[in-house]
Order: C-alpha cells, then sequence, then structure tokens
C-alpha cells in the first residue's frame, strides 16, 4: 500500500506491504454539521455556561483576545471576524480591543507574520502585538508554587478572552483551554515552575481531571480571570469543524471530548514499525515542535521497536536550552537523569525524547544535516521508503508497521 505523508510543504510516499501494515491512524468518522466561520458564530450564540459574550463586555472596557503564535495551526484568521462583530455589537470600540499572541518560550513575530495570523481585518482594525515575558504583573501564586506572573497587555485589560485549537498535548492532557494564559503569556519562571510537574505519571495525554499539570494551568487563568475562551477542533485539513466558546474550563472540557471522537484511536497491539508525521507544516517548522508526534507515537510502538519520525524541522532543533542539552549529552539516559535533578524549560523535550530512545530506535526523516542528526542519537533519512526500508531490514520484512499520518493529533490507545 503507498501511503502519504506530509513533511514541511511538500508530500512523500512510502510503499509498504500489505501483509505488514497492522494499521493506518487516521482521524475517525464524525457527523458533520457546521464548519468554518460559520461554526464559530454557532458557539459565539451558544456559549457554554456563560452569557453571550456581548452581554459579558461593556462600552469603554479595554479587552484582551490572546491567541497562538506562529507555531500552532490556531487559523486565528478564521475566527476573528465573528469575535470582532459581536465585540462591536457590544459596543466596544476597536482602539479598546488588543490582539495578544502568546508566545510562550518561542520566537517574537515579524509585522508581516502578525498579519497572516490575525487576518487582514483585525490587523487593520485593532492593536496586535507579541506576549511581552520580561513586562508582566504578579498576581499571585498557586497552590503548587507557580507565580501568575501575566503579560502587562492581557494583565491589565478589563476583559480577557482567550482563543485556541484544541489537540492532544504530551503533558498538559490536551491544548486550548487556559493554556492560553500559562504558559501563553506568562514567564519563563512561571512556565518551568508549571512544567515541572510533567514528570509525573498522571501529566499525560488525554488526561484532564487527575492531571496536576493541567489543574495548575486552570488555576492560573483563576487568578489572573479569563472572562470567555472560544476554542476550535481542527480536521486534518486544518478545516474548523467544531467551536466551542463560554466558560473557560466548562468550554474546553466540551471541546476535548469532542476531539476525542475525532481522533482518540484504539490498537489491538503495539507495532515493531511505528512512522509517524506531524502533518507538514507549521507544525513540523522545527524538532521542538516535531517530537509532540513523537511523543504520541511512543504510545504505538513496542519494547525494542523502531520509531520512524517525519518532519521537515527546517528551522533547526527550535529552543536554544533543547538545543544545548541534546548537543550536550554523550548518552541519552544523561538527559532523564538531568531533568530529575533540575527542570529546564527546553530540556524537558530533551529528556521527553530520551525517554522514548529507552524503548526504542528513532529514524528521522528530516531536512537537518545528517551527521547533525546522528549527534541526537537519532538515525537520518532522507525520505520515508528509505528509513522504512532501513528499519524493515533490521527487524525483518514481516514487521507489523503502523502509519500516524497525523501523529501531533491522534492519540493511540493499546489495548490491555
Amino acid at each position: 500500500m503507498k501511503l502519504e505523508l506530509g513533511i514541511g510543504t511538500r508530500v512523500q510516499i512510502v510503499d509498504i506491504p500489505d501483509g505488514s501494515l497492522q494499521q493506518v491512524l487516521l482521524p475517525n468518522e464524525v457527523a458533520r454539521g457546521l464548519t468554518g466561520e460559520a461554526e464559530v458564530r454557532r458557539a459565539l450564540a451558544e456559549p457554554i455556561r456563560t452569557p453571550r459574550l456581548k452581554e459579558i463586555v461593556h462600552p469603554g472596557e479595554k479587552i484582551a483576545i490572546v491567541t497562538s503564535d506562529i507555531t500552532r495551526p490556531m487559523p486565528t484568521y478564521k475566527v476573528m471576524p465573528a469575535l470582532l462583530d459581536e465585540l462591536y455589537e457590544a459596543g466596544i470600540r476597536s482602539e479598546d480591543i488588543t490582539l495578544v499572541f502568546a508566545l510562550g518560550s518561542h520566537r517574537p513575530h515579524t509585522q508581516e507574520e502578525m498579519k497572516k495570523l490575525a487576518g487582514e481585518r483585525a490587523f487593520s482594525e485593532i492593536r496586535c502585538v507579541d506576549s511581552d515575558a520580561e513586562d508582566c504583573v504578579h498576581l499571585g501564586v498557586t497552590a503548587a508554587g507557580t507565580p501568575v506572573d501575566i503579560t502587562r497587555a492581557v494583565a491589565e485589560a478589563d476583559r480577557r478572552i482567550c482563543l485556541g485549537n484544541i489537540e492532544y498535548h504530551y503533558f498538559a492532557g490536551y491544548s486550548g483551554g487556559a493554556k492560553a494564559i500559562m504558559p501563553g503569556v506568562s514567564t519563563r519562571a512561571a512556565i518551568q515552575s508549571n512544567h515541572s510537574m510533567m514528570v509525573q505519571e498522571e501529566a499525560c495525554a488525554g488526561n484532564l481531571d487527575t492531571n496536576p499539570l493541567r489543574k495548575d494551568i486552570e488555576e492560573a487563568a483563576a487568578i489572573c480571570s479569563v472572562d470567555f475562551i472560544l476554542n476550535v477542533v481542527l480536521d486534518e485539513h486544518k478545516e474548523i469543524i467544531r467551536a466551542v466558546a463560554g466558560d473557560v474550563t466548562a468550554a474546553h472540557r466540551a471541546g476535548c471530548a469532542f476531539l476525542d471522537t475525532l481522533y482518540q484511536k484504539k490498537i489491538k497491539k503495539r507495532a515493531d514499525i511505528v512512522i509517524v508525521s506531524q502533518g507538514g507544516a507549521p507544525k513540523d517548522l522545527n524538532l521542538y515542535q516535531t517530537q509532540k508526534a513523537l511523543d504520541n507515537a511512543k504510545h504505538a510502538v513496542r519494547d525494542g521497536g523502531i520509531v520512524i519520525l517525519v518532519g521537515s524541522c527546517k528551522e533547526g532543533l527550535g529552543e536554544h536550552v533543547f538545543e544545548e542539552w541534546l548537543t550536550d549529552a554523550e548518552k541519552p539516559r544523561e538527559l532523564i537523569e538531568r531533568i530529575q535533578r533540575e527542570f529546564r524549560l527546553g530540556g524537558h523535550k530533551a529528556a521527553a525524547i530520551a525517554m522514548v530512545l529507552e524503548h526504542a530506535d528513532i529514524y528521522l526523516v528530516s531536512d537537518l544535516d545528517p551527521e547533525f542528526v546522528t549527534t541526537l542519537f537519532m538515525t537520518p533519512f532522507d525520505t520515508v521508503q528509505s528509513a522504512y526500508d532501513a528499519a524493515a531490514a533490521k527487524l525483518g520484512g514481516s514487521a507489523s508497521v503502523l502509519v500516524m499520518p497525523y501523529g501531533g493529533s491522534t492519540l493511540p490507545r493499546a489495548a490491555n
């Protein structure tokens, strides 16, 4: 069987013998109603556990809208027209609205990138800025000791609206919801405090209610006081197929429940070889982002198996601490021991890769220099086909294969 896998802005094809192909994890078929902007307007008209947004905000109030940065597939430009119409209907002036791009620990945007993310209308009508970790307001501390330090443009607003797309997150359970606040518009110290809980067993993809890290995120949002969220779920073509609006926690839970019907996949057993792609740009700009697909794939590969990770990584590793840890370590185990001694943002993803390497080999199909890839404890390949051929040669021609074309959004669940 010939299968297509996204890498950057292009597609690669891999040919796998029918007898070896165990399963292709594609999104489940679900009933589709409204999509795109029409679905966003429906959600705004039917908020979950809050009044409509136009009944919450009042003329003269300063409104901060927090949205995702360029490393996320959140189609801010598709939701802003409906959101702005709702705010204007309430009498909010355009000069009182600020769209804040939540950088977390990521690089700032260019003006052109901001314009592309916000869309022509929003970029021309309202103020658009990046969050600034160097200019924050201290609002309190969570029960877990995480400082709630929020970028000034958000902290000093009268009303806060959070946007985001909902997909699986390997230690926060799911993206979206209160994550726009923490880590989105907080400080590196706050992010590190929160993310240090990733080593706990309950901090894993698909878990919310007993996830200590997610609880801390939502407590931070409560301290900051989020008035309303508008989150979307995207299909494999990045089309909005569900939107949820309203209470920061209740609306997010509803979106997560829908995501499970779409992307949670049951598998009969773990495979010898797992081929996983982030699905292409922008999710595979760097290895820091591409790692998300790897972390989902670990749930599908057997001990001693091989994960073929597909991602362009054309911008390199993507985060300096992540790069420092990976390149300084002489063996993967050092990364796991180091994260147990000192949690550092960036280092946590290096350790997560090492944790996969404890159980499986990683073959990386990317645009990175092959010699550099070998220093990262992975085996480099130019094509998915050559990586598969090498894996099959190592494990035997009858090795079972499981393929995840949208690995960052697909969560395998093996039978017990």
